[in-house]
């Protein structure tokens, strides 16, 4: 039986608006997304959110709360992926680092289409508030 990879993605709140990373990389290449990745042997979920999201978009971030847990087996064309998602708070500088071609911020009222499930991740975030 092959087992479920782990990932996690964030709903930064930065500025006016969200933060949004343009995938450098396949799946989805070029298209906007959430800042997220997969989790790394012997580190939390909580751990590689942080990470990710640093490098990713040069930010601080800090977990507001979970926003949930997406498990559509049919949510990423590499295989079943299982995403935690956090809302949280950035701070720093912005800037597109490690699988990014892009971070920008977004008006989450007009948001561009999103690779994934992220449009419906952001949608439950939004509604945490």
């Amino acid at each position: 039986m092959k087992t479920p990879m782990l990932a996690v993605d964030a709903l930064i709140l930065f500025g006016e608006g969200i933060v949004l990373i343009r995938r450098e990389n396949p799946p989805y290449q070029g298209s906007y997304a959430l800042p997220g990745g997969f989790v790394e042997a012997g580190e939390t979920v909580e751990e590689a959110v942080r990470r990710e999201a640093e490098e990713e978009t040069g930010l601080e971030i800090r977990l507001l709360k979970m926003v949930g847990v997406y498990s559509r087996p049919d949510r990423d064309p590499r295989g079943h992926v299982v995403s935690i998602c956090y809302l949280a708070w950035g701070r720093g500088e912005l800037v597109a680092g490690s699988d990014a071609r892009s971070a920008e911020v977004f008006d989450p009222e007009n948001l561009p289409p999103l690779a994934f499930d992220h449009a419906r991740i952001i949608r439950d975030g939004l509604e945490k508030l």
